[in-house]
């Protein structure tokens, strides 16, 4: 099982901003998919399907973004899914507009969501993919 988390701000005043790319690409994730992320565990929203044959979990942290490894680190241990089936969508100011970077594992850089994650999962061998809003 793969665990795909967009990162956000759930305010309304953050809807459609450069910074919840995270929360859009989930939920076209979600649409493309036929997959309902609007029930909620563990202050995320979420929604369970298959994407190419693999059960997938998509979800949208709904704390500050500084807490966002929060509901990650409860789904991680709930599901008992390994760190390397993580991935991780966020926005990215040191990335050009539109550019897409995949990475494996690294450090959080500047992002506060990814802080916390790091920070909750003790750990930094999860895939993340980088969106450029700069």
């Amino acid at each position: 099982m793969y665990l795909i988390v967009g990162l956000g701000n759930p305010e309304k005043e953050y809807s459609n901003t450069r910074h919840n790319v995270g929360f859009d690409t989930i939920n076209e994730i979600a649409k493309n998919n036929q997959i309902d992320v609007n029930r909620t565990k563990f202050e995320a929203l979420y929604g369970q399907g298959t994407i190419e044959s693999e059960k997938v979990i998509l979800l949208k942290p709904q704390m500050y973004m500084n807490l966002s490894g929060i509901p990650v680190k409860k789904f991680k241990d709930f599901f008992k899914i390994e760190s390397d089936k993580i991935i991780i969508i966020h926005d990215d100011i040191d990335t050009n507009l539109g550019e897409i970077k995949v990475r494996k594992t690294g450090g959080a850089g500047t992002h506060n969501g990814m802080k916390s994650i790091v920070n909750e999962l003790q750990n930094k061998d999860f895939y993340r993919i980088k969106i450029g809003v700069r």
